[in-house]
């Protein structure tokens, strides 16, 4: 019995996971989901799912069949997950963040438990750089042929709720569920690797031995780009990314910071790990995805790509992460900076010394320290 077990239900999940399972030729697509309706409307349907995709100049559907859905919160559906755990040979993990791995490790190990000999790939997709050894620290016991690897998924998605999917012209995931799924065309998935990983079967996935350099693109090029893109549109009142297509000036300070400033940088740093981090392969890289952050189908909201601001200027994350990526390569990162100080005047106000004060208590470095004081003074000095 060849066995795909998702874990949680989320557009990352079926628009990757699931879409990747039913091309693969299983026997079983078991999906654990704890939410009571969107899981009694799948298995009434008959396990069918619809899931949008978002392509350059149209959205499209493709349907996936034969899912189970159970609730780890159900004493039968929870025998179910075990049962499925035990026989799985790929698994996928999806979950809102690596914070839900304790329960769901609790059930896990008992199915692996129960099969400790069975070769097994264990994607975890929590954006995460770290989710496969974080869940392998949950599970606690090993088990010699599970393998966990960590992701790399630069596909961008959306959830549509109740009448917004009629107004987007958007499929329900299924009848009676109360949401659409919407994810780009874009399919290149990264995952780590591990021994016997050609015989998995989950398509669109693509190996890379040493994945940390583009968990590092990923977060300080197209995350950082995302967002300083966003905060540049936000500022000016737009509320779609495919607005930015008629203010082709912010564009231009996006695919500058990506391509002279991230993106030199990247380089710098990961020369001759891949053809990606060559002058050409970056290029490539930086302008198919600001072309993609602008499609017009995939209607993706500013507030959603800017929300949790203190979060993103914290020290590592992707505006003042991607800065001092910059500086450390020699690099200095003046239009990455116009968008951290959009962002910190929109969290702190406009006063350049609350601001000071603001970043100083979220990065929980002195203005003194040199390398804060340095990123300080760029961003309360950029020219907007």
């Amino acid at each position: 019995m060849k066995t795909f077990l998702g874990i949680g239900l989320g557009p990352i999940q079926t628009g990757i996971f699931v879409s990747g399972a039913s091309k693969g030729s299983f026997d079983r697509i078991v999906v654990a989901e704890v939410d009571d309706t969107i899981r009694n409307a799948i298995n009434t349907s008959g396990g069918t799912i619809t899931i949008n995709i978002a392509a350059p100049d149209r959205v499209y559907t493709e349907v996936c069949r034969n899912i189970e859905v159970y609730s780890p919160a159900d004493p039968r559906g929870l025998e179910k997950l075990i049962a499925a755990a035990a026989e799985a040979q790929e698994i996928a993990t999806a979950l809102p963040s690596v914070k839900f791995f304790g329960p769901t490790a609790q059930w896990l190990r008992e199915g692996f438990r129960r099969n400790p000999s069975g070769r097994r790939f264990v994607y975890t997709a929590e954006n995460d750089n770290h989710a496969a050894e974080k869940l392998a620290q949950e599970i606690g016991e090993a088990f010699p042929a599970t393998h966990y690897l960590n992701t790399v998924i630069g596909k961008m998605s959306d959830v549509a709720r109740g009448e917004e999917c009629a107004k987007r012209n958007l499929a329900e995931l299924c009848p009676g569920a109360g949401r659409a799924h919407l994810v780009e065309e874009f399919n290149w998935i990264l995952i780590s690797d591990a021994p016997g990983i050609e015989t998995r079967s989950v398509k669109n996935l693509y190996v890379k031995k040493d994945l940390f350099p583009f968990e590092f693109a990923k977060l300080y090029g197209h995350n950082a780009t995302h967002f300083l893109l966003g905060i540049l549109g936000d500022s000016i009142g737009l509320k779609k990314m495919s607005e930015l297509s008629g203010h082709p000036e912010l564009v231009e300070i996006g695919r500058n910071a990506f391509l002279n400033e991230s993106g030199v940088a990247l380089r710098r740093k990961y020369a001759g790990v891949d053809d990606m981090f060559t002058e050409s392969g970056m290029a490539n890289y930086a302008n198919g995805l600001i072309d993609r952050m602008q499609n017009v189908y995939l209607s993706d909201s500013i507030d959603r790509v800017i929300r949790d601001i203190r979060r993103k200027l914290s020290w590592d994350d992707r505006v003042v992460g991607t800065m001092r990526l910059a500086l450390s390569q020699g690099v200095r990162p003046v239009n990455f900076a116009k968008g951290a100080l959009l962002a910190a005047r929109k969290e702190f106000g406009t006063d350049p010394a609350a601001i000071r004060a603001g970043l100083a208590e979220l990065w929980g470095k002195d203005q003194e320290d040199g390398e804060a004081k340095q990123i300080f003074d760029l961003i309360v000095n950029a020219s907007l």
